[in-house]
């Protein structure tokens, strides 16, 4: 059929494990956007959920770090953390193997890419999934990026893996959604933890909502580790999205740089064009 829908969001794990000690005024706003994208994801009428995303060494580690890889299991198991701590129960997500090895063979004619018949969700999909499908109604299909271990894929060929996704997307005869997750800048798991770069967060999403490869694209390695932190390096999941929907009208929902959630927050939507 085709790409039916396409957006980006946050996967901070404080937006589930430490929800009520945010600003009262931006949680709202952050759960109402959120709300606002779970209705449009919906209204699509996916056959499946595509979800873009770095994990962050539940699956990967220096054995074993692929650039891209796709999960073509029958079913995933997630979080991997302490569910307690993370404020999302655990489940059991369906997968779509025989879509997977669609896309998967369609995509690979164009860029290189591992898949995965076992794989287990952080909070990078979890959360989003926690948020966007609290019923469990959707397939998924996960494809990580590689956003922790240097050297990175290059941004320019995340970009052609949203682009790669497109096509096959359009060449399948399902209803294909996409979402990209990642933080923007942030700090993980340093003492700067709960800082944010709100001016060069508001200057990337400005770049995605017009859609500027060239601008998207510009940015090195060192300039995001900088300016962004090492959970900058997640823009590539943001990057694939823009990939796959360069044609379309991209809208940010909304922007709350929340600190005790450790990142800039972010909704954004894609309007696709055919």
């Amino acid at each position: 059929m085709s790409l039916v829908f396409a957006g980006v969001c946050s996967h901070g794990p404080g937006i589930t494990a430490r929800s009520e000690q945010a600003d009262p005024g931006a949680r709202r706003r952050l759960l109402e956007s959120y709300a606002r994208l779970r209705a449009a994801l919906h209204a699509s009428r996916p056959d499946v959920l595509v979800v873009v995303a770095a994990e962050h060494f539940a699956n990967f580690f220096m054995n074993n770090m692929p650039a891209f890889a796709v999960g073509m299991a029958n079913h995933y198991h997630g979080p991997i953390e302490d569910a307690e701590w993370l404020r999302i129960p655990p489940r059991t997500v369906a997968g779509s193997p025989a879509i997977a090895r669609e896309l998967i063979e369609r995509m690979s004619r164009e860029v290189d890419l591992s898949y995965c018949e076992e794989w287990q969700f952080d909070h990078g999909v979890m959360v989003p999934l926690h948020l966007l499908d609290p019923d469990n109604l959707l397939p998924v299909i996960p494809i990580n990026i590689n956003c922790q271990a240097p050297p990175l894929p290059p941004l320019a060929r995340s970009y052609a893996l949203g682009q790669a996704l497109r096509r096959a997307a359009d060449a399948s005869t399902a209803r294909v959604a996409l979402i990209g997750t990642g933080g923007i800048s942030h700090w993980p798991c340093t003492p700067d933890s709960g800082r944010i770069n709100e001016a060069w967060d508001r200057d990337f999403l400005e770049r995605w909502r017009r859609l500027d490869r060239d601008a998207l694209l510009s940015y090195t390695d060192e300039d995001i580790y900088r300016d962004a932190g090492q959970g900058g390096f997640e823009i590539r999941t943001f990057i694939a999205v823009a990939g796959a929907a360069a044609a379309g009208k991209a809208e940010i929902w909304c922007y709350e740089p929340i600190p005790v959630y450790a990142c800039g927050c972010t909704i954004g939507h894609i309007e696709l064009s055919t």
